[in-house]
Formats: C-alpha cells, structure tokens, sequence
C-alpha cells in the first residue's frame, strides 16, 4: 500500500507539469501566483511520494502529505462549487471527490504509525534493559 501512495502521488504530481493548464483552472481565484502554486504543488506531491519510501523519512513524508492534502482541499472546494467550469465533469462526481480527500488523509496517516510504532519499542525495550551498552 505504501508503494500504491507513492506512486499515486508521483504520477499526480508529474501531472503538474504535463498538463498545468486543467491545475490552473482548479485553482481559486483569491490564491496568488497560481502557476508557482501549480509547479510548488506537483513538486511537493513528487518528493513527498517518493519519500513516503524512504526508511526514516516515510513519516514525516506521510505527515507532510496530510498537511497538503488539506492544503489543496480548497481547490478541490472551488472545484466542486464551480461545476459550470468543468462541464466534463458530473457535479455530483465533484462533490462526492471531496470525502476522497479524508480516504487519503487517511491513507496517508497510516504510514505515520510505523515508525511511531517502532520508537515506542524500543525505549520499551531500552526500559527492559537498563543496564544493556547499546
């Protein structure tokens, strides 16, 4: 599942850079710089997913894509409130895109539990061991 998340969120974020015009158009009109948000996004989404990989880093990656995810959720909102703009898309598929949001959050959050989990152990084990060298 881990490697599903990563490349889900690698390929999304190389989507940034192939076809910035749809991000664009997502993007709410009160944010500025929209194409630096646009760029900024697919390379956090690229470097995060390929992190979540990375032994040691994978939950802070993980915390970090949460933090985006919510991030981003306002232009998914724009999106959703704004059909007429995107009339390839059923309304109803735009509004019911907006609970995914909380499948990936939690997605996300579940790969921050492993080394939280493990940290545990071992002052778990070092208490069991007070007197052991390492």
């Amino acid at each position: 599942m881990q490697w599903l998340l990563a490349v889900f969120f690698v390929a999304a974020g190389i989507l940034h850079f192939v076809v910035p015009a749809v991000y664009l158009k997502i993007m709410p009109p009160y944010l500025p710089w929209p194409l630096a948000l646009v760029y900024a996004s697919g390379l956090a989404e690229i470097g995060l997913g390929l992190l979540v990989l990375v032994p040691g880093w994978s939950s802070s990656a993980a915390w970090a894509l949460i933090v985006l995810l919510v991030a981003i959720f306002p232009a998914n909102l724009h999106m959703a409130i704004n059909s007429h703009l995107f009339p390839q898309f059923s309304p109803i598929l735009l509004w019911l895109r907006l609970p995914l949001q909380a499948v990936f959050i939690w997605w996300a959050y579940w790969f921050t539990r492993g080394e939280r989990i493990a940290r545990v152990a071992k002052v778990q084990e070092r208490e069991l061991k007070p007197w052991s060298n390492d």
